[in-house]
């Protein structure tokens, strides 16, 4: 059968960028009037807010956003244009575009602050300013409702920047920064995008190598030639892989000048020339306040230069992804770290990941210890030092049969498996069957409410003091509104777009499923209900919470009857532990001491990323008898060993175990580790598929004849558990059983 799908033939929004549109939505519901937004340098922070924006005004009549933008790098044009890209007719428009006809519903503008607030900036005179703040008064006179966007936040926090805000009597703004400063939390609506997440989707590298293969207590006689010959080395090892990935990319080094030392740069241009990078053959690029060469498509990914000079973080708004490696040089006087000289580094040149370690990952080399610590606090477990280990050779010949998904799978969910995965949710939970009386009546008894009118629910009595056990006292009432389906056609929309966030969907496939299960006018064979269209508007309305949740649930549902995985499209192929491997460690632990069962030689304690499961479980098999060796297992990449799940959209998600061990008695155990039990006992995974892939494990185990199961930390006891046969959320069942029982 066809999909339901319409498929957007601009873009496919990711699921962290969906999720967080979600967010910025129900955030513009809150009492509080300032939403902040933390956003990583590559997440597609302008792609979240266009949608977003476009979202909210087909919910919210009467609304116009002002999109205010830094001075420099003509970011109000950029965004403008990205909008009109993404957004098929796109209601944008700049400052003098507004001059002109002034201000429209569904509005949105995108203004550079500085032509508001810049003194002697003729780009809006005393007179215009004037005609501006009329061009707003006419606006709200008319019923309009501004709402604002302040892109690049941390750059515009001025008495000027917050006059400009109060001419627009807004009740709703909106921060956006990589480094949002100066907020309290408890204030605001905050909002952060997972960096996980954007690492996972593919947009920004996995992780910053700070200093690959320094060793300790090493000599260096001249800092400009230790640093850039080990940068230009790495832009050569990465110029052969993309040759090997058969992609153009020319990967560009950075040099990073302290801001007052002018001596550095005639060493580092000598330096290059030395090397035969110079401005004359267009291998170097130079970007100072007064110096400027080879700059024009500098961005582009198989421009000519290898390497760019410059002496702070460059312009607000530089997206040049094919930046790989950064070099640091310092003087005597160590500067602060910005995050933004890291994001530079961070993009990915072709928005995805190559399966390989090397190139999915960015490079720093300084001497800088202060810029270091900076890094390491700012970024945590995503900037650790590195070196590369070898496979010690008895494990040269291990292989296991893997399981990859076709081709690069980014195709949206599929909307007719998500359908029948829904509706076998509400079969299960709710006893359905094919009468709809029977239907609603038992709906209704699980808490459903089925009124033709909208029911809003509010308090009411006395309070004789702001205490929470007073407010708990007041009585709950139901107001009743009859339903008019132009007027809540906006909430109808707004509700179906919040559900079809939660499970990264788009409005008109939820909208076409939400009419097959229980609108009247829409075949489907598993149909729920048979509402008339204005009965379906209430249902949706008036139960939207209940949906929310029985959906978001229906899609992660282990019960998996009647929804077949596509296990034809899995390719199988050989897997062999990769011969080398970039190793990253914390050089700050206190425990530095060597994993001797690792597979690889030179393997630490001090391995990171890990988690505590994972920090426990290779503690336990470098003690345990029974183990000989252990393999830790990459994340992504057809290098790593994975197999294949599907959720129940029937999209195909790759599992990649944490370990591989081997047995004194032969025996090779696939292990994958998750977050354990607190004290109490209550669940620390936060995977929701964590059944789901066991049970693809379980099922992979004995197509092989091999062992394994899920690895859990029981804190109350200090104890790793093993799950092997059925797979429980409960520490106390007799699924779980302690490691050492097994091991």
């Amino acid at each position: 059968m066809a999909r339901l799908y319409r498929k957007n033939t601009i873009m496919q929004l990711l699921d962290f960028q969906l999720h967080t549109i979600g967010k910025l939505m129900e955030a513009m519901n809150s009492s509080k009037r300032e939403i902040i937004l933390k956003s990583p340098t590559g997440s597609g922070k302008t792609i979240m807010l266009t949608h977003f924006m476009d979202e909210y005004c087909k919910s919210v009549a009467n609304t116009v956003f002002i999109w205010l933008t830094p001075g420099k790098g003509d970011l109000e044009e950029q965004s403008k244009a990205k909008m009109d890209k993404y957004i098929h007719n796109a209601q944008t428009k700049l400052l003098a575009d507004v001059m002109t006809s002034g201000f429209s519903e569904n509005d949105c503008c995108f203004i550079n602050w500085e032509k508001l607030t810049k003194k002697g900036n003729n780009a809006l005179k005393e007179g215009e300013r004037k005609n501006f703040i009329e061009h707003i008064e006419t606006a709200r006179d008319n019923g309009l409702q501004f709402k604002i966007i302040v892109d690049e936040s941390h750059q515009n926090d001025s008495v000027k920047a917050n006059e400009i805000l109060q001419y627009f009597q807004t009740d709703k703004i909106i921060r956006t920064s990589a480094t949002p400063k100066n907020f309290n939390k408890d204030a605001v609506e905050f909002i952060e995008v997972d960096e996980a997440d954007v690492v996972a989707s593919g947009l920004i590298k996995k992780l910053l190598v700070i200093n690959e293969d320094f060793h300790q207590n090493e000599k260096v006689d001249d800092q400009i030639d230790f640093l850039l010959e080990r940068a230009l080395n790495k832009q050569r090892e990465l110029t052969t892989a993309f040759l090997q990935q058969k992609t153009s990319v020319n990967p560009l080094i950075i040099v990073q000048l302290p801001n007052k030392n002018d001596v550095l740069l005639d060493e580092v241009e000598t330096w290059f020339e030395s090397h035969q990078i110079t401005y004359e053959n267009g291998s170097l690029a130079v970007w100072l306040s007064d110096k400027k060469e080879n700059l024009n498509d500098i961005e582009r990914p198989d421009a000519q230069p290898i390497a760019v000079i410059i002496k702070q973080a460059v312009a607000t708004g530089w997206d040049c992804p094919r930046a790989h490696i950064l070099v640091k040089l310092r003087d005597n006087m160590s500067e602060t770290f910005e995050i933004q000289t890291i994001g530079r580094i961070r993009r990915m040149p072709e928005a995805h990941h190559y399966d390989s370690d090397l190139l999915d990952r960015c490079y720093l080399y300084t001497l800088d210890e202060k810029f270091t610590e900076g890094v390491q606090t700012t970024m945590g477990k995503g900037a650790l030092n590195a070196v590369k280990l070898y496979l010690k050779k008895e494990h040269k010949n291990f292989s296991l049969t893997g399981e990859q998904k076709p081709g690069l799978s980014t195709t949206p969910r599929d909307s007719y498996q998500a359908l029948n995965a829904i509706a076998l949710y509400f079969q299960k939970t709710y006893n359905l069957g094919k009468d709809f009386k029977e239907n609603q009546t038992r709906l209704e008894t699980a808490g459903y409410n089925f009124s033709a009118d909208i029911v809003k629910h509010t308090v009411s009595g006395d309070l004789r003091k702001l205490s929470q056990e007073e407010i708990d006292k007041l009585n709950d009432i139901a107001i009743r509104e009859p339903l008019n389906t132009h007027r809540h056609g906006r909430d109808f929309h707004h509700e179906l777009s919040q559900i079809a966030l939660k499970i990264s969907m788009q409005y008109d496939q939820m909208n076409l499923i939400a009419r097959r299960l229980f609108g009247k006018k829409d075949k489907y064979d598993k149909k729920l209900l048979n509402l008339e269209p204005r009965q379906l508007y209430a249902f949706v309305l008036n139960n939207s919470d209940r949906l929310r949740h029985d959906v978001q649930e229906a899609i992660a549902s282990n019960d998996t009857d009647n929804l077949p995985i596509p296990i034809d499209n899995i390719t199988e192929y050989k897997f062999t532990i990769p011969q080398e491997t970039i190793f990253t460690y914390n050089a700050t632990s206190k425990d530095q001491s060597t994993m001797t069962k690792s597979v690889y030689d030179g393997y630490l304690a001090s391995a990171e990323p890990r988690s505590d499961s994972e920090r426990s479980f290779e503690k336990y098999c470098e003690t345990c008898a029974a183990v000989k060796w252990v393999y830790k297992n990459g994340d992504k990449g057809s290098e790593y060993f994975s197999i294949v799940y599907a959720d129940n959209a029937g999209k195909l998600k790759s599992f990649f175990p944490d370990y591989i061990i081997g047995l004194e008695n032969g025996e090779t155990w696939i292990v994958e580790t998750k977050g354990g039990f607190d004290r109490t006992g209550r669940s620390e995974d936060i995977d929701i598929f964590s059944p789901k892939k066991f049970e693809v494990l379980k099922a992979y185990l004995q197509k092989h004849n091999l062992k394994g199961g899920f690895v859990r930390k029981d804190k109350q006891s200090g104890e790793l558990c093993i799950c092997t046969e059925h797979y429980s959320d409960d520490i106390a069942s007799n699924d779980w059983q302690m490691l050492k029982d097994f091991l």
